[in-house]
């Protein structure tokens, strides 16, 4: 099933450029990072165990580069106290701008993305998280529309999940059947503060509500996550994130359903040649 709707977005200044860019919380939108711009992102994870209802966390350290105006890439490790603190593994991401129709107060692009992970957590739901639970890919289209300070943005996308490394035997029910799945999202957000920009130095706040879906290709069944946030940019290159995602659909089983994110990230604007 296909959720009618869902949600997400912000919109802010990046890096002295004429137009803005959005920044996301949980997902990421059409539009690129700066050219020859370096970011470091450090995400903590706390998701709420449905089997002891302990939190369980997650640290997710990222570096991420823009290699030209259409192209970036991520890189990025996983780490959690699942059994004890440690290394889970790692993963690799990479966005392409295709298409881009820009106007003085708003504009729509289209980007391809895709996503490598590999890890050796230990796999107990048919949910397919490349972020920190399963190995396997992903690959799918973002597409955003900006209109002076309101974002809106849809994705769509095909998940592989694969064994993960250390494992003998298949994690799902049946091999090559429940790790296919679809996910989909779809966003709104808002510049709240300032009102007015008059320097790049000032704080912006944004607010938005995001949507994020799955659904598994073999039993049908599905996920459907709200994630209200809030976010602050400092300086036009320091980023602080706060959320919340908790599930409004969970017919589809994963070991945890709700929790909080906290992400910080500073990005180097010409950090290189």
């Amino acid at each position: 099933m296909f959720p009618k709707y869902l949600i997400v977005l912000l919109f802010s200044f990046s890096a002295k450029k004429v137009f803005a860019q959005e920044l996301f919380v949980y997902t990421e939108p059409a539009s690129n990072m700066a050219t020859k711009s370096i970011g470091i992102r450090v995400a903590n994870n706390f998701m709420r165990i449905r089997s002891t209802d302990q939190y369980q966390y997650r640290l997710v350290p990222e570096v991420m580069v823009g290699v030209s105006k259409k192209l970036m890439l991520h890189a990025e490790v996983f780490l959690s106290n699942q059994n004890s603190f440690r290394f889970n593994g790692a993963g690799i991401y990479a966005k392409y701008r295709f298409y881009s129709e820009d106007e003085v107060h708003s504009h729509f692009r289209v980007a391809a993305f895709g996503r490598i992970a590999v890890n050796n957590s230990i796999v107990a739901s048919p949910a397919v998280d490349l972020n920190g639970q399963n190995s396997g890919y992903e690959a799918g289209l973002f597409a955003t529309k900006l209109i002076n300070k309101t974002a809106i943005s849809a994705s769509a996308s095909f998940v592989q999940a694969m064994n993960n490394t250390g494992s003998k035997e298949f994690v799902f029910e049946t091999p090559l059947k429940n790790q296919h799945a679809v996910g989909y999202t779809l966003s709104v957000g808002q510049l709240v503060l300032p009102k007015e920009y008059t320097s790049y130095e000032q704080t912006n706040m944004n607010l938005m509500l995001e949507a994020l879906g799955q659904t598994n290709l073999s039993s049908g069944k599905s996920y459907l996550d709200l994630a209200p946030s809030v976010q602050f940019i400092l300086l036009s290159k320091m980023r602080v994130d706060f959320g919340y995602r908790f599930p409004v659909v969970k017919d589809l089983y994963r070991m945890s359903n709700d929790g909080f994110l906290v992400r910080l990230e500073y990005n180097f604007f010409n950090a290189y040649k």
